[in-house]
């Protein structure tokens, strides 16, 4: 590996601009560059530049080298800052994590536009208001914002309710126990949940969360108390429009075909 390699990205550029000035030339000696990369390094990097001086690259040559290499390591920790590891429960010495509750409020404070969320169980009661209450008060606040959520409704055991009675319970305790807020959000759900026959029987599982089409929070966790505060739970968190228009777009296009539907609110 080149001893540039083990350069920061200032230690790159203030190297290159010293080149470019003709501040240091050949030949390089560590004392002359002890000034512009660390002292521990000096040596190798003299020994380098001497190397790509008798490889026959200019100064000029060798500075844009150096600044393609800052370049590339600007990129590198841009794109590592855009995936953070989001973590519930035990956490290791050292560990780079973030957590679950603090995340996703932190999401739900910032959204302007649109927000996305699907979850397979939720709390209801004073856990549900502690997990929506920032959202529901940026609802009521927004006109122009738009929270869409996809959420599991399921059949009690043998129980030979219809799908229409089963909704409309859960459209009122989503009023009356769920939401804090006064201005509802579109909910939808997924009617082959509800189905009577266990041979088929499944579920809408997934938990994630997309914010203004921009960042978006996939995750174990669903919207529960001890999801996100006591059970050991993994997500990650991406700053990635592509991505989090995908995600929505794919919920949208459930909903546009008629797998997933609308919940229509008490009246």
């Amino acid at each position: 590996m080149s001893s540039f390699h083990q350069l920061s990205r200032p230690a790159l550029l203030n190297l290159a601009a010293a080149l470019e000035s003709g501040r240091i030339t050949a030949p390089f000696l560590p004392l002359h560059l002890s000034s512009y990369v660390p002292l521990s390094l000096a040596p190798d990097i003299a020994s380098e530049l001497e190397q790509l001086g008798v490889m026959g690259m200019t100064n000029q040559q060798i500075t844009y080298t150096l600044r393609l290499l800052a370049e590339a390591r600007k990129l590198s920790q841009e794109s590592r800052n855009r995936v953070n590891l989001v973590w519930t429960g035990c956490e290791t010495s050292g560990s780079e994590t973030r957590d679950t509750a603090v995340v996703v409020q932190e999401l739900f404070n910032s959204a302007h536009s649109s927000v996305l969320i699907a979850s397979y169980a939720i709390d209801k009661g004073k856990k549900a208001q502690e997990l929506f209450g920032t959202l529901a008060r940026r609802l009521d606040i927004m006109p122009n914002l738009q929270v869409r959520m996809f959420l599991n409704i399921q059949r009690p055991f043998k129980s030979d309710i219809s799908e229409a009675v089963l909704v409309k319970e859960f459209a009122e305790k989503f009023q009356k126990e769920i939401w804090p807020g006064h201005r509802l959000p579109e909910v939808f759900y997924y009617p082959e949940s509800l189905a009577k026959t266990t041979s088929s029987l499944t579920c809408l599982h997934a938990k994630c969360v997309v914010i203004d089409e921009e960042r978006l929070f996939i995750t174990s966790a669903n919207f529960t108390e001890a999801a996100h505060q006591r059970n050991i739970e993994a997500g990650v968190l991406l700053v990635d429009p592509v991505a989090a228009k995908a995600v929505r777009r794919q919920f949208e296009t459930l909903v546009s075909i008629n797998i997933l539907r609308p919940i229509a609110p008490p009246t």
